[in-house]
């Protein structure tokens, strides 16, 4: 299935490494946090991990590393602008619930 970006997300991930000057596109992690379990990580890439898999969509680059794929496969990342807000929208088919505030989710 792999990891995909709409093409509101990857304007914005390509403009932003634009802007940045450098980069080959965006890991997409996760870590323990939160009250429900496990966060999402969005950070730059400069220079891939030779274990790291990577996923195109629309010509920009999702990286992904083997231990948090397992729980992203078949994310697709969205960015939204909901009034003066806006920000990466996760939607992640594996998720079985999510916190009241939204910043962590389990599996």
């Amino acid at each position: 299935m792999g990891i995909s970006l709409t093409e509101a997300a990857a304007r914005h991930v390509a403009d932003s490494l634009e802007e940045r000057g450098r980069g080959e596109g965006i890991r997409l992690g996760i870590k323990t946090s939160g009250c429900s379990g496990l966060a999402y990580i969005l950070e730059f890439v400069d220079e891939r991990q030779p274990e790291d898999q990577s996923f195109e969509s629309f010509g920009v680059h999702v990286i992904v590393d083997p231990k948090s794929l397992v729980y992203l496969d078949g994310t697709e990342l969205d960015f939204v602008q909901e009034g003066l807000n806006s920000g990466f929208k996760f939607n992640n088919p594996n998720k079985t619930g999510e916190c009241g505030c939204g910043e962590s989710f389990t599996v």
